[in-house]
């Protein structure tokens, strides 16, 4: 019996250990602890009650003493003429309570002890005219009053202090942060939620295109649910996780997947929640998490962009004291000082890991560094497959070609396309969100959204649209430029038109002539101008910039110039809020940068006279192009294919045909209602 019940016990213990409900117990949520908190309260509510009375008792005490005597004494004074004045007050039983005060003090025997007595209250029974007359001969002055309850005195004389009490205890508690975390005495404390399981749960089915951090973060899983299985090797559990990216890659999104999967407590919590306007808030917020996570051990922490918190210390650029540094060093301290935190582990996110101490890098507190970078090609098809579970989609969608439409894009930037796509869809009244969607919302997010309302003149449209057909000739002719995508001449954002290029594949490194190609592509619409129009204006700002930048980081950067060679030039800045120094002094010689500025300028105009000649040789071709774009306004790639070997363009495209097709129009499709074009454009 024992044998059998042992195995038992140990399995019930073990289940007790990682239940993930155990850890509202250990936070405060027992009968005990409630016991503890409601004596404490009954405590403070008594000894209100007795300094409320004691203070009572002490304002009486100071009041002038009213004596008792006998009715026989009263008419010894009454004879004497000792008297001053009374106040009668009768009582409900019908009887008559005098309260005198006498012209001088008088010593008086009461209960057996000489007082001297200045007033006195005496009991006169019946009041009658020949009383009054006497009182009038005598020259008192009386008056009468009714009678109050003494328990009703009592009462009013402590109501006031129990009011003032009261306020003052309320507003105590509500400074005290008792109905919340927001108390003027509760700065020090955590603002850590925990993750209930009432909360919705996202699951690693949620997430995609982050394959290796997934991994990373479901093996700190199996860690916390079976540790022994990577203990019998000697393995020890991790203490920190810190995932790295680009800003909406997913870290936030993969800590809370880790809290839907983990069946253990998941505190979550913002680097900049620690710091605040006093000094030694953050560091006993630190101390106040870690208190809490080793309550509810094993558990795990994320706290989310930890570089608020986290920067390099010495950015004091006046030197004195730092509350950020002092919160930086408490968390270093809770992460691996003398104190073991075992069973807690901290998941951190950010997208400045070049800001952050390098104490707080090193292993020991942070052991693996997760890098979420932006989706390749297979990764951002699964995205888009998440995000489209629950979105109707026409036939005509294919989630491969949008995703290698969408290079270089985060998940967040997924996310927004395919409900800008929705939306787009819900607005034309159709059943089906179509690959028409799907491209006006890719477009809307990449270039920006139309402004078909800017009032532009005819001569400026007309030069716009040569400037952008400029871009797509270019595009097309050069080999190792990236395919033309678009070409509109709808104002978007802040440019009149644009040409977007999107690469067929993921490009981690570039060569020279790909970054020329680059740049005579964006010269080409300066060149577009000056061939046709003979005149140079604004709207090529934006390209001369960005061909400007990319000529400078040849010459500086990347050593690709054959004037100067593989020699880095450039000028690195530190950041000031480092406190490091602000700038550096040029490390080469005035003739080096006169260098530098003339192989600059020789990539630049090498390639604007290579755009010129490229488009003049190809002017008939400029022109008939150009002319089409000021006529539609917009040419995706395979129409600007089309009109460049000489072909004719369809009215509709398949894309905007599909969309037609989804409308709902009066119950019924646009296809019912309007049979001969949907007929007309299948033939």
């Amino acid at each position: 019996m024992s044998d059998s019940s042992e195995p038992q016990k140990n399995k019930s213990n073990k289940d007790k250990k990682f239940n993930p409900l155990g850890d509202f117990n250990r936070m405060g949520g027992s009968g005990k602890d409630q016991q503890l908190k409601m004596m404490r309260n009954i405590f403070i509510w008594i000894i209100l009650f007795v300094t409320t009375i004691t203070i009572y008792m002490f304002m009486h005490s100071s009041q002038k003493p009213v004596w008792p005597i006998t009715y026989s004494q009263y008419q010894k004074l009454l004879n004497d003429n000792q008297i001053y004045s009374a106040v009668i007050k009768k009582s409900q039983l019908n009887d008559f309570d005098m309260q005198g005060e006498l012209k001088q003090k008088v010593n008086i025997e009461i209960e057996g002890q000489l007082r001297e007595v200045k007033t006195f209250t005496t009991k006169l029974g019946v009041l009658d005219t020949k009383t009054e007359e006497i009182w009038a001969s005598k020259g008192i002055e009386w008056k009468y009053e009714e009678a109050e309850s003494p328990l009703w005195n009592v009462l009013l004389s402590i109501a006031p202090w129990i009011l003032i009490i009261g306020l003052y205890v309320f507003f105590m508690r509500r400074m005290q942060g008792a109905g919340g975390a927001k108390g003027i005495f509760s700065f020090g404390k955590s603002r850590a939620k925990l993750l209930t399981d009432g909360q919705s749960k996202v699951t690693f089915q949620d997430v995609a295109g982050a394959d290796e951090a997934k991994y990373e973060l479901e093996e700190i899983i199996e860690f916390l649910k079976d540790p022994a299985r990577f203990q019998k090797l000697g393995g020890k559990i991790p203490k920190g996780v810190l995932l790295l990216g680009p800003p909406g890659t997913g870290k936030t999104l993969l800590a809370r997947a880790v809290a839907g999967e983990a069946n253990v407590p998941f505190y979550s919590i913002s680097g900049a929640d620690f710091v605040e306007m006093f000094v030694g808030v953050g560091a006993s917020r630190v101390r106040d998490l870690f208190e809490q996570a080793k309550k509810s051990s094993p558990c795990l922490v994320f706290i989310d962009e930890i570089d608020a918190v986290g920067r390099h210390r010495g950015a004091g650029l006046g030197g004195g004291h730092d509350e950020r540094e002092q919160t930086l060093n408490q968390l270093l301290v809770e992460m691996d000082g003398f104190e073991q935190n075992s069973g807690v582990i901290i998941i951190a996110a950010t997208n400045r890991p070049d800001v952050l101490d390098p104490a707080l890098l090193r292993a020991g507190r942070f052991d693996r560094q997760v890098v979420v970078d932006r989706p390749d090609v297979k990764g951002r098809e699964g995205i888009f497959k998440v995000h489209t579970k629950t979105i109707p989609l026409g036939d005509d969608v294919n989630l491969e070609v949008l995703a290698k439409g969408t290079p270089g894009l985060a998940g967040a930037d997924i996310a927004n396309i395919v409900n800008e796509a929705a939306l787009l869809g819900a607005r034309r009244n159709s059943d089906k969100v179509t690959m028409y969607d799907f491209e006006n919302a890719k477009d809307k997010v990449l270039m920006g959204i139309e402004r078909k309302s800017m009032v532009i003149s005819d001569k400026e449209k007309e030069m716009t649209s040569y400037h952008e057909m400029g871009h797509a000739l270019i595009g097309k002719f050069l080999e190792d430029a990236d395919p033309v995508h678009k070409v509109t001449i709808i104002p978007r954002g802040r440019a009149l038109g644009m040409t977007s290029q999107l690469p067929l594949e993921d490009k981690h490194s570039f060569s020279r002539t790909y970054i020329e190609t680059r740049i005579i592509t964006l010269m080409a619409g300066r060149a577009a101008e000056k061939l046709i129009f003979d005149t140079l204006t604004t709207g090529a700002a934006n390209d001369i910039e960005r061909a400007t930048l990319l000529a400078r980081k040849m010459v500086c950067d990347w050593g690709m110039s054959e004037e100067l060679g593989p020699v880095r030039y450039a000028n690195t800045q530190e950041e000031v809020f480092l406190g490091r120094e602000i700038s550096q002094p040029r490390d080469h010689s005035e003739n080096t940068a006169q260098a530098i500025d003339t192989a600059v300028r020789r990539i630049l105009l090498t390639a604007y006279e290579r755009a010129e000649f490229l488009l003049s040789d190809h002017i008939d071709m400029l022109h008939r192009l150009a002319k089409i774009l000021l006529e539609r306004e917009v040419l995706d790639g395979d129409e600007l294919d089309m009109l460049i070997r000489g072909e004719e363009l369809p009215p509709l495209s398949k894309q905007t045909l599909e969309a037609l097709k989804s409308i709902n129009i009066d119950g019924g499709s646009f296809a019912d209602s309007a049979p001969h074009i949907v007929d007309k454009k299948d033939e």
